[in-house]
């Protein structure tokens, strides 16, 4: 069946949000096809389902005097950051396509990760009982979340490429205070650009989901 993939290059959080659930509604009804979209957003938190305005460090205040919005959104886990240079992948499949099985496909989506940091000769892995993508149990490389209607999925994954992982100081990530972030470019102490990245994880996705 396979995918396919869209490139919406750096976008905000707001407008990338409106998109998906137009392609949503469009896999939903066999309008379009699985579809992975690759993308970046400026600054912006998210809360999931499960989050907790403790985990958010900053006041209201101070967070409009960085002009970093908080989004409200309907995908699991709990809060988390975005910002540039940091790769989001938008899975807008159907499940019915592959497997109808939502732990299968948070599995898969973190193997892919796996494999694509794997290309940079960075071992990552995944951590019982937690979700995304590990290096040394310690440090979170990548941080997903999913939300799924009529075996169609939203949201995805938040790969850290050479984003600036100080303004994870802002938050608690994913409700987990006694771990860190990490990216490539930190793990390989140069600078990554998210055109090296693009096209490994964009092989890397179809080939899973072929």
């Amino acid at each position: 069946m396979g995918i396919t993939v869209q490139h919406w290059g750096l976008i905000t959080y707001e407008k990338a949000l409106q998109q998906q659930k137009e392609l949503v509604k469009l896999v939903q009804k066999r309008l379009a096809p699985s579809t992975m979209v690759f993308c970046e957003h400026p600054t912006v938190i998210t809360k999931g389902r499960n989050s907790h305005d403790s985990h958010i460090v900053l006041s209201e205040d101070e967070l409009n005097d960085r002009k970093i919005h908080v989004v409200p959104i309907h995908r699991g886990g709990d809060v988390t950051l975005h910002n540039a240079n940091q790769l989001i992948g938008y899975p807008i499949f159907h499940l019915s396509d592959f497997k109808e099985d939502l732990h299968w496909f948070l599995r898969s989506i973190e193997e892919c990760i796996i494999e694509i940091i794997a290309e940079f000769g960075i071992l990552g892995h995944q951590q019982d009982g937690l979700t995304g993508v590990w290096i040394d149990g310690e440090r979170k490389i990548c941080a997903i979340g999913i939300h799924c209607s009529q075996w169609v999925t939203s949201h995805g994954f938040a790969l850290n490429v050479s984003n600036d992982l100080s303004e994870f100081d802002t938050i608690v990530p994913c409700g987990i205070d006694d771990k860190t972030v990490t990216s490539i470019a930190k793990e390989l102490g140069r600078e990554v650009s998210l055109e090296e990245v693009l096209p490994i994880a964009e092989k890397i996705f179809k080939k899973k989901f072929a």
